[in-house]
């Protein structure tokens, strides 16, 4: 640790008059788990396609690997993995074929692609898979087809993109168990993902909005710096009829549905539990519990980007 894996200063795309990316500074460090954390057309592919050299920035400076993201884009392709949700794997190939066909890529030699085929295989657990098409896969397993993929030169710096998208917990579980091994190895891996509970395996991570960083830390820091509020949870039969009700009780920002449950978010938590109380009664609901809770992620992004909205609504 302490060796930088990727910086950037700066970092600005645009696409005609639209600001996809709006001069965005941030370090990852080697060995690092870092999420690049936002909505859907947030900036997050632009930033990472920036990174992996595919795209060149309208302004600003970078680097990755120590590769300079304007003028070194094709020694940064050859020295970085790169998974994205859709796999980018051959569904008439089988598995072994696909990963030969990316030994081919990167111009391994023979040794080191028979070497690095088996460890691919056995790091993914698809031993017995290794002669199927890999159409035939579930999505669990071309996910860690690809990523092994992605693995096969060995790069010291991994992108992943929305990697988990589509697949069930339990595979997302089993994929990042296997991130976090490469993380103990000293590979760098910068990942992007709507699923807040994944975020808590990052070491760091940045929220982006609006192609602007709004947030950055660790999870903790997140929960404490950029949270001042107080998030509340209600227990209460058919929580999704009370959402209007308790939105418009003065001294709450905002609530919203968290599985079965409602969270509230207010300044001040004393003074609204009596109102909340009101509402229910004023009903004849006698069956409902308010607590106060540590903040979620997945709360301090939407308190996050409602108070951006806020500041910067014209």
């Amino acid at each position: 640790m302490g060796e930088t894996a990727v910086s950037v200063q700066g970092l600005e795309k645009k696409f005609g008059s639209f600001t996809a990316v709006n001069r965005i500074n941030f370090e990852v460090e080697r060995g690092e788990i870092f999420g690049f954390l936002g909505p859907n057309g947030a900036g997050k592919s632009t930033t990472i396609r920036m990174l992996c050299g595919i795209i060149t920035p309208t302004s600003g400076s970078g680097t990755v690997g120590g590769f300079n993201i304007i003028s070194e884009q094709e020694k940064i392709k050859q020295n970085i993995g790169y998974m994205s949700q859709r796999f980018s794997l051959y569904d008439d190939l089988t598995v072994e074929e696909n990963i030969n066909f990316y030994s081919g890529i990167y111009k391994l030699s023979k040794k080191d692609k028979d070497e690095r085929k088996e460890k691919i295989i056995s790091l993914a657990g698809i031993e017995s898979f290794r002669h199927n098409l890999t159409k035939t896969l579930s999505g669990g397993w071309k996910q860690r087809l690809a990523l092994g993929c992605s693995l096969i030169h060995e790069p010291r710096i991994i992108f992943l993109d929305e990697p988990t998208s589509g697949v069930d917990p339990i595979t997302r579980n089993n994929f990042w168990s296997i991130i976090k091994e490469l993380a103990g190895k000293g590979v760098t891996v910068f990942v992007t993902t709507h699923y807040m509970d994944e975020a808590e395996n990052c070491g760091r991570m940045t929220l982006i909005y609006k192609g602007t960083i709004i947030a950055m830390g660790t999870p903790e820091e997140m929960k404490t710096k950029y949270m001042k509020n107080d998030v509340v949870e209600i227990r209460v039969a058919g929580p999704e009829e009370w959402i209007d009700g308790l939105s418009a009780i003065e001294g709450i920002k905002e609530a919203a549905l968290f599985g079965n449950a409602i969270h509230v978010v207010t300044p001040n938590v004393t003074k609204v539990s009596p109102l909340i109380d009101k509402l229910f009664k004023s009903a004849d609901i006698k069956e409902y519990t308010i607590s106060k809770i540590k903040p979620s992620l997945e709360d301090v992004f939407v308190s996050s980007i409602e108070t951006y909205d806020k500041e910067h609504s014209s």
